[in-house]
């Protein structure tokens, strides 16, 4: 194992140990280097445009293709939570948001409608998580997707409060029924406005944030999607992907994101296919049973990677599974003439292969041949 690697799972078993015992004095960012990097962030914040109004809404019913003449299968209720990047910030239409983006292509591999909820609120920090879920569990959710912890790096929380709070956010979902899938923190060093020394301090900052997160939310029960440097090369050649404020991610860029993450919200689901070269109980190419420490550690410099529990449910997780899943295409957001659609500005439905389902349930269709890249970049950022 390189040794950055163990020096990361050290870090982030010590942030979320402190967490779990009640810790809170691991702050992000040491008392020494706050002098040395005070002008470097007024420069930054500076430097960052900012994003007038609020996210358009995108909450609604998705994927009407799919409804169930008979009335038997309900939606399937996808609840978001988390801060400006899980609201989607930085775009002018619903349908552009992660939660429109995810809801169609959830509906479209479920072959089942998809009702999206979404909590979130630009500025969040983990400590508003307790909040947000609190507004979600009324509606029953089957599936929370929590984005956050770049507002708690920039606004220089304490790692492991912040842990803490993201813990108990998930055993609250999670206690209720509801699969969690978190997107970790991105990597905000590869934020253009940032400049060196910051830049260096934000990557390892909020990479050793990310790690932690995994720690708290695979040993809660949730899995991880790691965002990593999804700001980082494909974003840098392409400034399209990015929104005014050179921050959040634009329309692209929250649709590549999303294209990562949709297959770790289908499998939370139990709709992905078991993938070639993985049988049950084992792993499959580019998979590995670790340490959840070092597989946590592992995927936070991993784009992409994700991160579950392996081994009986309760107790202690103390190893999980770290994989790459094959990605495809979203559906088109822009409906095809006499197709039903989700909300007024919401993505269309994409009509099943083989039909929908004769008993309603959740169907199983595995990635067309054509519309998988494995391991590639996606964007997200956060503010």
């Amino acid at each position: 194992m390189p040794g950055a690697t163990r020096s990361r799972a050290r870090v982030a078993r010590r942030i979320a140990t402190a967490a779990a015992y009640g810790g809170g004095g691991l702050g992000l960012l040491g008392v020494g280097l706050v002098g040395v990097l005070l002008t470097e962030s007024k420069l930054a914040v500076r430097a960052v445009g900012i994003l007038d109004g609020d996210p358009p809404k995108a909450d609604g019913v998705y994927g009407e293709a799919f409804a169930d003449p008979a009335g038997d299968a309900p939606p399937i209720t996808l609840a978001f939570l988390g801060d400006s990047t899980a609201a989607g910030l930085g775009v002018l239409r619903g349908r552009e948001t992660p939660g429109a983006l995810l809801a169609a292509g959830l509906a479209s591999v479920a072959e089942r409608r998809v009702r999206l909820l979404n909590v979130a609120k630009s500025g969040a920090r983990s400590s508003d998580l307790a909040r947000q879920a609190e507004l979600a569990l009324p509606h029953r959710p089957d599936l929370a997707v929590i984005m956050v912890g770049a507002n708690d790096v920039t606004r220089h929380s304490p790692a492991a409060q912040c842990v803490r709070q993201l813990g108990e956010a998930v055993e609250v979902l999670q206690a209720a029924g509801c699969q969690v899938v978190v997107a970790t923190c991105p990597d905000l060093g590869t934020i253009k406005p940032v400049r060196p020394p910051l830049r260096w301090v934000a990557r390892r900052l909020s990479r050793q944030l990310a790690a932690a997160q995994t720690i708290a939310v695979v040993e809660a029960g949730g899995r991880t999607v790691s965002l990593g440097s999804l700001l980082g090369p494909e974003f840098a050649a392409r400034p399209e992907m990015f929104a005014s404020d050179r921050y959040h991610p634009s329309a692209q860029g929250y649709a590549t994101a999303a294209m990562a993450m949709l297959p770790s919200l289908c499998a939370a689901l139990d709709l992905w296919p078991v993938e070639d070269g993985a049988g049950e109980g084992g792993t499959g190419e580019g998979e590995a049973v670790l340490p959840v420490a070092v597989a946590a550690a592992a995927a936070a410099g991993q784009s992409g990677a994700e991160v579950e529990a392996v081994g009986p449910d309760g107790g202690a997780r103390r190893w999980a599974l770290i994989r790459h899943r094959l990605r495809f295409g979203l559906p088109d957001p822009g409906a095809p003439a006499g197709q039903p659609d989700g909300p007024a500005d919401g993505p269309a439905a994409v009509e099943p292969a083989g039909g929908q389902p004769a008993d309603g349930r959740p169907g199983r269709r595995p990635p067309e041949a054509g519309t998988a890249s494995a391991n590639s970049h996606a964007g997200a950022g956060d503010a």
